[in-house]
């Protein structure tokens, strides 16, 4: 049975949105905290506390009452006559002598379940300060003292006072609040996330605009958003001005680049062809003469080359590269370009052509200029005893030539970068062999502009297979 996962997507700690989202998350947490704390506090301060202060003067009184009724009645009858006169409705008085014998205790005793006055009346000690405690299943406010009468101590006081209810719902009322507390804060995440993520829209819609603008609309990109805070706002501004500037500077080098081919190449195709002339007249050249002659001929049609590539370069950069887009029977094309290829380079050209023709449209010129350059990159990155591979099919998105050698191969990591311009996979063997990095940027461009596609698939020490995709018309 196929298992469907699913995808979530990766949260990005580094994040401008987590990173609020988590903050203001903690600042409500904390400050949630913190008004639940001083809540529980205030609701103790209303149910509970004011039962202590209650007990807390009862404890404090009944020993000067006891002192007061001493003086008229023998002291057993006053302490019980204190201790009817502060009873009240749960509360609970009984004094102990040091025998820990019950010496007088309140009449309202049959209000609490026998099990719970019996472990009351167990107690042995009681604090000064009142305190809760669970004695079975009820809640007691706590207290006592000592009992001196007429400089003697009568017996040790016990006050507690029933607040069951009370606690009952003091801790009703925190675990609600605790329970509403929890619920606010994930509600108020959610809310803060969701506003957080639409507050940073504009941003994202930045990105994506800015994602989108190639090399060939710089010139025309303008990055505006209607619905979007100020200072987004000026920051969009500050991507148009700094683009415009790029824009400016890239169409300087371009003409600059174009000036200097263009200016340059003439006096150079001159220099050429008076090289040529001497070469040609040769006899009354020493053998050192000829050969220098013959290196600076070399070197200024390799210069010339040069610059006609980087003029072409830049006609496209500009669109003003001009092509004649014609039906090409490319059966013909490729038996054409092998057999100029075998004339200059003396490498054995196969060609693996389909029996029935396959024509495209396309420029005929241009295409057998990119053949030629990638030919002349397989001669240049192979041994010199191994074939080239020309092959031509025809497949469903349209023609396919691919130009495969036996060379050094393209190491992984430089395939996505031999297409950019003076680019070199190479170095040391690039300089041994010539070139200048620009043959494969050529190829790349005349391919583009023909609406096809250039990929390459490379190993090393296996050699390269570069494939033009043109389609269909």
């Amino acid at each position: 049975m196929t298992q469907i996962r699913k995808i979530y997507p990766k949260i990005d700690p580094y994040s401008l949105r987590l990173r609020l989202t988590v903050g203001v998350a903690v600042v409500s947490t904390l400050g949630l905290a913190n008004l639940a704390f001083w809540t529980g506090w205030k609701i103790q301060q209303l149910l509970i506390n004011n039962h202590k202060e209650n007990i807390e003067i009862i404890a404090q009184r009944l020993p000067r009452d006891v002192q007061i009724y001493s003086e008229m009645m023998p002291s057993a009858t006053a302490l019980q006559k204190s201790i009817d006169n502060l009873t009240e409705t749960n509360t609970f008085l009984w004094v102990k002598n040091t025998d820990n014998q019950i010496l007088a205790k309140s009449n309202n005793w049959n209000q609490l379940p026998n099990a719970t006055t019996t472990e009351l009346m167990s107690l042995g000690e009681m604090t000064l300060k009142p305190r809760i405690d669970k004695v079975g299943e009820r809640y007691f406010v706590l207290c006592g003292g000592a009992v001196p009468v007429k400089g003697k101590i009568l017996g040790k006081l016990f006050v507690v006072q029933d607040v069951t209810r009370e606690q009952k719902m003091f801790l009703v009322m925190v675990q609600s609040l605790s329970i509403g507390s929890v619920i606010t804060i994930v509600v108020m995440s959610v809310a803060i996330a969701i506003y957080i993520k639409r507050s940073l829209q504009p941003l994202m819609q930045l990105s994506q605009m800015t994602s989108v603008i190639s090399l060939a609309d710089l010139g025309q990109a303008k990055l505006y958003l209607d619905k979007a805070p100020s200072e987004v706002k000026e920051l969009a501004q500050t991507f148009n001005m700094m683009l415009a500037r790029l824009s400016q500077s890239w169409e300087q080098e371009r003409q600059f680049v174009s000036n200097v081919s263009h200016e340059l190449r003439t006096p150079l195709t001159i220099v050429h062809g008076y090289l040529q002339s001497v070469l040609r007249r040769q006899t009354n050249l020493t053998d050192m003469q000829q050969e220098a002659l013959e290196t600076a001929a070399s070197e200024a049609e390799r210069t010339i080359r040069l610059l006609q590539d980087l003029l072409d370069l830049a006609r496209a950069d500009s669109g003003y590269l001009q092509f004649c887009l014609e039906e090409c029977l490319l059966n013909d094309l490729i038996i054409e370009v092998a057999g100029m290829a075998e004339k200059y380079s003396d490498r054995q050209i196969i060609i693996e052509n389909n029996i029935n023709p396959i024509t495209v449209k396309a420029d005929y010129n241009r295409l057998k200029q990119v053949l030629l350059n990638l030919i002349d990159n397989a001669v240049k990155y192979s041994e010199p005893n191994t074939p080239i591979t020309l092959k031509l099919e025809q497949q469903e998105q349209g023609a396919i030539i691919q130009v495969s050698d036996q060379g050094y191969g393209i190491p992984l990591q430089q395939q996505s970068r031999i297409f950019e311009r003076f680019y070199r996979a190479d170095e040391a063997r690039t300089s041994s062999i010539g070139g200048s990095g620009l043959g494969l940027s050529i190829v790349k461009t005349l391919v583009e502009s023909m609406e096809g596609s250039v990929t390459v698939r490379s190993r090393l020490h296996e050699g390269s297979t570069f494939t033009i995709t043109l389609p269909k018309h």
